[in-house]
Order: C-alpha cells, then sequence, then structure tokens
C-alpha cells in the first residue's frame, strides 16, 4: 500500500524523535544523579522502515474510522431527504401531488444541480418529535437558465405547517436571495403555524410576518417573487382558493391545474424576467487537485484532538493543488494564503 501525503510520515517520525529524545534526557538525569538507568542504549537512527509501518497504520486506520463517519452522515442525510413518514407520503402522493423534492426536481432545468441549504435544520431539536430539515427545502437552483432560490413547503412534515426552526430558516434562505439578487421561487404548500409553537412562531421582528416583510423589500428592489400556491391554500375554495384568486379578488395572474401544471407556469414566469446575472468576476474552467480528496480521510481522521497538516488539506482541496503562501515565518500557527489561477 503506497500513499503521497506526507503529513502523516512527518508526525510518526517527529513523535519517535520525541520519544528518543526523551530517553536521552532520562540518561542523563540519572547519570547526574549517581543513578544507572535501567537501559543505557540510546537510539539516535529511526528505521525509515518503522517509521513508514506507522504512518501507514496511522493512515489506514484514520481513513477507516472517518469513512464510517461519513457513511453513517450520508444515511441521515438520505433519511431526511425522505421527508416526513411512509403514511404521509401516501397520504400526500394519494392525492394527486407531487413529493416537495419531485416538484423542485420538475422545476429546475434538467440536469442541472440544486444546492441544499440547511439540510440538518430541526435534527433532534425537538426532542422525540421529527421534523425533517426543519419541515422546508431551501436551496439554489437554476430554472430556465436563471439561478433562482427555491423555498418549498414539505407537507409530509407535520401538514407543512412552520415550527420556529422553520420561520428561522425560510428567513434565512430570503436574506441569501436579497444579499446574491436572486429571484425567488416559493412552493406553498404550509397548515400555517405550528399551533403548540404559536407563541414561538408569530410575535417578534425576525418571526414569522419578516417573511412578507422580506418579499416586499425584496420586490421593491426588483428581486422577482414567484409563488406557487398548492394543497392546504388552494384546496379550499371558501377560504380562498384559485377560483376565487383568479375570477373575483385578482390577486393570483395564472391558474393551475395541478402541481405539474403550476410548475410549467413558473417556468414560464422566470423565462419572461429578462433576467442576466452580472459577474464580477473571472470565471476560468476547474481543474483536479493533483491529490486525491479520498486520501483527506486519512490525513484528517476523527480525533479532533490530534494534530495535522493543514497544508495537506489544501493540497486536496483548490485547482491543482495550486496555494501561494503569504507570512509563512509569521504566527506559524495560522495559515494564509491564495489560490493561483
Amino acid at each position: 500500500m503506497t500513499f503521497c501525503c506526507f503529513c502523516c510520515y512527518s508526525i510518526c517520525r517527529n513523535k519517535l524523535l520525541k520519544r528518543t529524545r526523551r530517553k536521552e534526557q532520562n540518561n542523563k538525569l540519572h547519570l547526574y544523579s549517581g543513578r544507572t538507568p535501567q537501559s543505557t542504549q540510546i537510539m539516535y537512527k529511526i528505521p525509515q522502515k518503522i517509521i513508514l509501518l506507522t504512518f501507514i497504520y496511522i493512515f489506514k486506520e484514520n481513513h477507516d474510522r472517518m469513512k464510517a463517519i461519513v457513511n453513517e452522515l450520508k444515511e441521515r442525510a438520505e433519511k431526511i431527504r425522505l421527508g416526513g413518514g411512509e403514511k404521509a407520503r401516501r397520504l400526500h402522493t394519494s392525492r394527486g401531488k407531487l413529493l416537495p423534492r419531485e416538484r423542485i426536481d420538475r422545476l429546475l432545468d434538467p440536469g442541472s444541480p440544486f444546492l441544499e441549504f440547511s439540510q440538518f435544520a430541526g435534527y433532534q431539536l425537538y426532542g422525540n418529535e421529527e421534523v425533517p430539515a426543519g419541515g422546508i427545502i431551501t436551496g439554489i437552483g437554476r430554472v430556465s437558465g436563471v439561478e433562482c432560490l427555491i423555498i418549498a413547503n414539505d407537507a409530509t412534515v407535520k401538514g407543512g405547517s412552520y415550527y420556529p426552526i422553520t420561520v428561522k430558516k425560510h428567513i434565512r434562505a430570503q436574506e441569501i436571495a436579497h444579499q446574491n439578487h436572486l429571484p425567488c421561487i416559493y412552493l406553498v404548500d404550509s397548515g400555517g403555524a405550528n399551533l403548540p409553537r404559536q407563541a414561538e412562531v408569530f410575535p417578534d421582528r425576525d418571526h414569522f410576518g419578516r417573511i412578507f416583510y422580506n418579499q416586499a423589500v425584496m420586490s421593491a428592489k426588483a428581486i422577482a417573487q414567484v409563488k406557487a400556491a398548492t394543497g392546504e391554500e388552494v384546496s379550499a375554495e371558501d377560504l380562498g382558493g384559485a377560483d376565487l384568486h383568479c375570477r373575483k379578488s385578482g390577486v393570483t395572474d395564472h391558474y393551475a391545474l395541478d402541481d405539474s401544471h403550476a410548475l410549467h407556469l413558473a417556468r414560464k414566469v422566470v423565462r419572461s424576467l429578462n433576467y442576466q446575472k452580472k459577474l464580477d468576476v473571472t470565471v476560468e474552467t476547474p481543474e483536479e487537485p493533483l491529490y486525491s480528496a479520498e486520501e483527506l480521510y486519512g490525513i484528517v481522521g476523527d480525533n479532533l484532538k490530534k494534530n495535522f497538516d493543514i497544508k495537506e488539506v489544501i493540497a486536496r482541496v483548490v485547482d491543482a493543488s495550486r496555494f501561494d503562501e503569504f507570512k509563512a515565518f509569521y504566527g506559524d500557527t495560522l495559515i494564509t494564503g491564495t489560490v493561483s489561477g
């Protein structure tokens, strides 16, 4: 087994040298005090084979332990992606509705990525009450060629009701959209506030009402706000569904027959925004690092008390492993530098 990482090799070598120095110091102390040490043999040179074997052992142990933790993280993330329980998902689809992540997939341009935010929001936050992803999915995706901020309620999680963490996640997504001038698309399927926690949802400045304030502020700054309402909000016509708002109140602009039609209309609206992204930086073709990112597992490991060479991490993260360090001899506990193109 061979590795191109020098980090663990250096650590092992330094540890063995420290042990050798301690033995030398102990021998000197014994001589000064007139006592004879148990062993007078002093090893001045550590065999390279021992260092290499120790390095391989530590690297492999780190790699295996970190790999297990990452696999566990992926399993938990996959469970969160499912949303509510099987019963809730079955009830949702039996009404002819798409699951929230299916809605997002159909909204996005085919084959384009979705950068999801805060997937573990609400994880083990409310005791035995599970709120996967905080009951709401947020992230950036490409719609009709335009990068948009997407906010989608998950009706399989407590009917899409808002917990305090749901509000916080929703507002944080709007802040990202505001700061980066991203059009917002809201896929609404919500039962309103979670009643047992309504005192934590409604009253304060950055609670539920802030959502609508943010919409107004962004709209005033020409940041488009597109809303596709489904489920609870449109099924009960007496409370204000599609017929009422399209034919009488005039609040809505389009009438959607079902989820797929609503997503088609949303894509059509975004396409008509005539929005062009302005880049203030030069975009270059990315290059893979010279060293495999898989080796990070063996370099870092899962023990936060163990040191590792951060330059070995940088070499496996940045393009072509190019890193121009500055202030290399000042404050050596902090590495600073630029990534060269």
